[in-house]
């Protein structure tokens, strides 16, 4: 369990995060306002924070993704993405735990297959606190 980012500052809806996206209002914003809102839909359970300067959404106050803008791409990314199945082969990234999914205005994303990343790293979560 100590794999886990716990945060129990979290919140049903951060107003730092709505400050956050106000500022990334450009194309990129967009891309990373849409896929933090499938992260806050996965369920009621979802709770939120700006962690380390980028929204990060947590099940209860376990983080399970977040997304960040930069100057040309957004990541989505996944606390424990190393642990998740990847049919789409989206991931990115060579850390012991964390993966990402790197976006850019000018490419089409596999919606489905990331969603399902988003939904799967929710569960992986959910099933990880279950356990506990």
């Amino acid at each position: 369990m100590s794999r886990l980012m716990l945060f129990p500052e979290s919140v049903k809806r951060a107003p730092e995060i709505e400050i956050w996206m106000r500022a990334h209002s450009d194309s990129l914003g967009a891309i990373a306002q849409h896929w933090f809102d499938v992260m806050r839909a996965c369920g009621e359970d979802v709770r939120e924070l700006l962690h380390d300067g980028h929204p990060t959404a947590c099940l209860g106050e376990a983080a399970f993704g977040y997304v960040n803008a930069f100057t040309s791409h957004v990541n989505v990314g996944f606390f424990l993405g190393a642990e998740l199945a990847d049919p789409g082969n989206l991931l990115e990234g060579s850390g012991k735990f964390m993966r990402h999914v790197k976006l850019r205005p000018d490419r089409a994303a596999d919606a489905a297959a990331l969603t399902a990343l988003i939904e799967s790293a929710y569960a992986d979560m959910k099933a990880r606190l279950i356990g506990r």
